[in-house]
């Protein structure tokens, strides 16, 4: 069945947006001896290492979230999990593909890691500081929801090193963070990033997400007004999807008896009512990120990503984001955490007694695998990197030895011709209009045996 263009610029089920290449669902369990070799090989020369810890704990869960996070468990099981992630740390650390190199940085995600307790955080941070140190590190970064901060919390954590604080927001409207699962309160957003100015944190970044139920044109408008008042350092606007295993993702609406393409409406549960129900269509969702760009661009930041703006290029960096989109080495530790090293694609395990079993064992908890090509690693870098809204030919050309002009010079040609970027002697450079929808172009690189209808 051939779909419609409008229907296509409906919200419907399914990732949207690129974090990876090869696609996700070609990573398998028969791939892990290459990520054993991976992690048992001398690290490539000159390639940075970055950790992630997954920290999978909620207050509650978001109706829009598709992550591993768990929202009833006790103070011992979060002891077992903290031990057991800590134990994956150390069996890393231990590992040819480390070779003494210092890690670069750090990105604590979640979940929400700061669901955890001050003296929680305190002893984790301790104990993975005394095997792997990130004193050097050029960037650890830190998610919270605003209602899981206290202050003493926010001192340990600067105590501890954390240079980059991401504040959840999302939104400012009570209604709709009620309506969509959110836990926290517009009140506690003020007296978070509050405590977070008055303790010095380096960089503070806020997130909002474009197209959350129940939004609309004039609430958009005053939670960017609030975001100006407050002036963080970096802003990051996602536009809503709905995967497909998210709380919103089964609330499918059945027209006559046929299940729609697209979420047409999401049906309050039984008791509740939606704000407004409807669900923003793809050019919304974009109009509401560019009005978001173009006021803060008025106000002296500047746009750094297809979804990051900043307040200086020069002084406020995303070292997670441009060490990974350029091929730096990461462990990804936590269950069902991803991770790329000496070329290979992991996962972890992603069950709570898959991957706790495993390390209490002795044994790192890999469950799936993708080994990389060279020519993988440089469409990989293309897709990400023009996320950034610019390729580099000399960088490209440094690296891989390839003209990306040459390599691409077809999607390349359709894309300038369509007005989504523009090519150059120097490089290839975004559009505005191109870089806040570039996700919808970048399968036009993949090769042909990673083009999937399912991108996860």
């Amino acid at each position: 069945m051939t779909v419609s263009a409008a229907e296509q610029e409906k919200t419907g089920l399914g990732n949207y947006f690129i974090a990876n290449y090869p696609q996700f669902s070609f990573w398998s369990s028969s791939y892990l001896p290459d990520a054993e070799r991976a992690v048992n090989s001398p690290p490539r020369p000159g390639v940075p290492l970055g950790l992630y810890l997954h920290i999978p704990f909620c207050r509650k869960r978001c109706k829009f979230c598709y992550f591993r996070v768990y929202t009833d468990k006790n103070a011992s099981d979060i002891s077992v999990y903290l031990n057991a992630i800590t134990k994956e740390v150390e069996l890393l650390s231990k590992t040819a593909c480390v070779g003494g190199r210092p890690l670069d940085y750090v990105y604590f995600g979640g979940g929400t890691p700061s669901y955890l307790s001050a003296s929680q955080l305190d002893g984790l941070m301790s104990r993975l500081r005394a095997i792997m140190p990130w004193d050097q590190a050029r960037e650890v970064t830190f998610e919270c929801e605003p209602g899981t901060l206290q202050k003493h919390k926010l001192e340990t954590l600067r105590a501890h090193g954390i240079t980059r604080l991401s504040l959840g927001v999302e939104n400012f409207k009570p209604e709709i963070l009620q309506y969509n699962g959110r836990a926290h309160s517009e009140d506690e957003i003020y007296r978070a990033f509050g405590w977070a100015r008055e303790l010095g944190f380096p960089q503070i970044n806020i997130d909002l997400i474009a197209g959350m139920v129940g939004e609309d044109w004039d609430n958009w408008k005053r939670c960017v007004a609030k975001l100006l008042e407050l002036q963080p350092d970096c802003v990051t606007i996602y536009q809503m999807e709905l995967p497909y295993n998210t709380e919103f993702s089964k609330a499918l609406r059945v027209k006559d008896g046929v299940a729609r393409t697209s979420l047409d409406l999401i049906q309050p549960a039984e008791g509740t009512v939606s704000p407004a129900g409807n669900v923003a269509d793809w050019p919304t969702k974009r109009a509401w990120t560019k009005y978001a760009f173009d006021e803060l661009v008025k106000n002296g930041y500047e746009v750094s990503s297809a979804t990051t703006v900043v307040k200086s290029k020069a002084n406020t960096k995303f070292v997670y984001r441009e060490a990974l989109w350029r091929g730096a080495d990461m462990f990804g530790t936590g269950v069902a955490s991803f991770g790329h090293v000496n070329g290979v694609h992991m996962q972890n395990l992603d069950t709570w007694e898959a991957y706790v079993g495993r390390l209490e064992a002795g044994e790192l908890p890999l469950g799936r695998a993708f080994p990389t090509t060279e020519r993988d690693r440089l469409i990989r870098e293309v897709v990400l990197l023009l996320k950034t809204g610019h390729l580099d030919v000399n960088y490209f050309l440094d690296k891989y030895g390839v003209d990306i002009r040459t390599e691409f010079r077809e999607p390349l040609a359709k894309l300038d011709r369509e007005g989504w970027l523009k090519v150059t002697e120097e490089g290839v450079d975004c559009t505005p209009e191109g870089l806040i929808q570039i996700d919808r172009h970048l399968p036009a690189f993949f090769d042909p045996q990673y083009l999937s209808s399912r991108y996860t």
